[in-house]
């Protein structure tokens, strides 16, 4: 409760909007209690009295009653109104779109089509409809109100709860043996009631507007009876010689209506989870960079035939008053025509190291708080956005893991990449269609001219993920980042798609990240790998050399837990724990709480990445495999 307060008061309008309707409310309870005149008692020989005269600070109306006092009971009686028919609507309206959700056929269509009968009359006009066979009244009114809002609540719940039914925790909650009942209750109710939250505030502003527009028209509260409908409407006679009359209940209305709308927004960004993170804000079109002193050289060290550098790259997500230490410092290098594999564990940083590359974290709330970026002589990190923007896809291109959520579902794969290759090139749009059928049959797409026309969705997995490498391809770039991109797939599918890398390696000297958690795609495409652990490479070397012989205890713990064909006896060796929290990351090496080698002076310090051959280093106090200086005095 109190993360979401919080949350809510770092959007200012909202925490205004909050405080504004909380001095309302607070005004309203302690109505009763006020020294006020009686709203209902007329003097016609005070009649409309301007304001802050003497006894009537706000003046008089046309019967001589108190504006203040009638003002505060009005607002006092629209609040209840207006609340009460906001409830009545969520609670029948969400009910029904539960059911109807959930039970489909019949049950759905029924439920359905009385809604849509309701839909089919103006809302304003069917409340009219209903306090006309009603009668007037506020009673009534609020009535109207709550039936013609019913099909909102029912249709947004409908909605959310049939994607929720289909879900595999549903199943799961039957082959239990729970009931329907207890289902709806235990499963579907919490996962709906957010969204039946978040539209309720967004609702009861425009409730007591509409409530106020029927006493207005003199079908809601009716006289003595005051609201701010029936005050604005007997005002509007006088708008010429008492204008403070009509002024004042309509300077109330907007007020109040105002104040719930900017908490109602306040509160739907809140409850979101995908806006949690990013404190309310829309994301930059590049990570925010905060570098302090720039590290040494000129992004020329590491391997002679550099492509990419990077040297003591940091990123960071700051998320309220906590720091998630994503990437702490991470280095190396990537030659020309070099496949360089990124391993390690979920959570590891493997994923945010490829994105800071491009500047492709969310800011907010990621930070890129150190390092640099070499990419041919030039710092990634110091080029303005819209450098950064002309080599993405053109000299740097990614392969994402998941293509049906990056490619858009509503337009076809071949204008996809039509658009992928025009951005970059001057060229026609039948000249970039002609291109983007030929980039599909590279891919070994089948039926490339046909395949372009469709839309993602129609598409298999495997299909989705060589538009993906096709969409990388497009412009001929130097380095291809893969994140992941046979993850899903199946195994013959991920053969197919490991050979297509290695080929167009082949004919393109194209350099490749591939990032990934199997030790097995490793051996088959990487020329050398870095082992990652809690946003750090732990140990860094030619492929073969690192499978052969591990350095670090966590990269022989990983290739432990990879099962082998053929050899029945050797059994796969979970690593005990859980990789530390990234808010609060150990002091010395993060795998000593894991690791059954670790002593004293694994805890103490920094432990760097040192070198232990030619082209290996590893970030350990006691390499395996590496006799220390003890053991060979003890040797000799």
């Amino acid at each position: 409760m109190m993360a979401f307060l919080r949350l809510l008061a770092r959007n200012r309008l909202a925490a205004f909007g909050g405080i504004v309707l909380l001095l309302l409310l607070l005004l309203a309870l302690i109505t009763p209690w006020l020294p006020l005149l009686d709203p209902d008692v007329t003097d016609p020989a005070n009649r409309l009295q301007t304001p802050f005269s003497a006894g009537h600070p706000l003046g008089t109306d046309a019967l001589g009653r108190d504006i203040l006092s009638r003002l505060l009971w009005g607002t006092r009686v629209s609040l209840a109104v207006g609340i009460a028919a906001s409830l009545v609507a969520a609670l029948v309206g969400s009910l029904i779109g539960i059911v109807a959700g959930y039970f489909g056929g019949r049950t759905d269509n029924l439920l359905m089509r009385g809604i849509d009968m309701l839909m089919a009359f103006p809302y304003i006009l069917l409340a009219l409809a209903i306090v006309a066979v009603l009668g007037p009244g506020l009673m009534n009114a609020l009535y109207a109100i709550a039936i013609v809002n019913i099909p909102f609540f029912a249709r947004n719940i409908r909605g959310v709860t049939v994607g929720i039914a289909h879900r595999e925790f549903i199943d799961a909650a039957r082959l239990s043996g729970k009931g329907n009942l207890r289902i709806l209750s235990s499963e579907i109710l919490p996962n709906v009631l957010p969204i039946i939250v978040v539209t309720l505030s967004t609702t009861v502003g425009w409730m007591i507007l509409e409530t106020a527009g029927l006493s207005f028209l003199g079908l809601g509260a009716q006289p003595p009876q005051a609201d701010l409908g029936s005050m604005l409407g007997e005002g509007r006679r006088m708008m010429i010689n008492a204008p403070h009359v009509a002024m004042l209940p309509g300077l109330a209305i907007f007020i109040l209506v105002m104040s719930i709308n900017l908490l109602g927004d306040g509160v739907r960004d809140a409850l979101d989870p995908r806006l949690k993170s990013g404190a309310l804000s829309r994301p930059a079109p590049i990570t925010r960079i905060r570098r302090g002193a720039a590290p040494p050289g000129d992004g020329r060290q590491g391997r002679a035939d550099g492509l990419l550098a990077v040297d003591d790259l940091r990123t960071d997500f700051e998320v309220g008053r906590t720091t998630y230490h994503a990437v702490n410092g991470v280095s190396f290098a990537i030659g020309a025509n070099e496949c360089l594999g990124l391993v390690g564990e979920s959570g590891s940083g493997k994923s945010v190291t490829a994105l800071s590359l491009m500047g492709l974290v969310a800011s907010p709330p990621g930070v890129i708080t150190g390092g640099r970026v070499w990419l041919g002589g030039r710092d990634l990190l110091a080029l303005p956005p819209r450098g950064i923007r002309r080599l993405r896809g053109r000299e740097v291109a990614y392969v994402f893991q998941d293509p049906l959520s990056t490619l858009h579902p509503l337009i076809r794969v071949g204008d996809q990449l039509v658009e992928a290759i025009r951005q970059h090139q001057p060229l026609s749009r039948p000249a970039a269609r002609e291109l983007a059928v030929s980039l599909l049959d590279r891919v070994r797409i089948p039926n490339a001219q046909r395949r372009a026309d469709q839309y993602p969705h129609e598409l298999s997995g495997g299909m989705r993920q060589r538009v993906g490498i096709a969409m990388a391809l497009a412009n001929d770039p130097e380095l291809i980042i893969a994140d992941e991109p046979t993850t899903a797939l199946d195994v013959t599918v991920q053969a197919q798609i490991l050979a297509l890398i290695q080929r167009l390696r082949t004919e393109k000297g194209t350099s490749v990240l591939f990032i990934t958690h199997d030790f097995g795609v490793v051996s088959q495409i990487c020329d050398r790998v870095a082992v990652m652990y809690a946003g750090r490479i732990v140990e860094i070397g030619p492929t073969a050399e690192i499978l052969e012989t591990p350095r670090h205890p966590y990269t022989r713990r990983l290739i432990d837990c990879v099962p082998r064909l053929g050899e029945p006896d050797n059994e796969p060796e979970a690593i005990p724990g859980l990789p530390p929290a990234a808010d609060a990351l150990p002091r010395g090496c993060a795998f000593a709480d894991r690791c059954d080698l670790v002593e004293p002076a694994c805890r103490q310090g920094e432990i760097e990445l040192i070198a232990t051959d030619a082209e290996r280093r590893v970030r350990c106090i006691k390499p395996l495999g590496i006799p220390t200086a003890a053991s060979q005095g003890e040797s000799r």
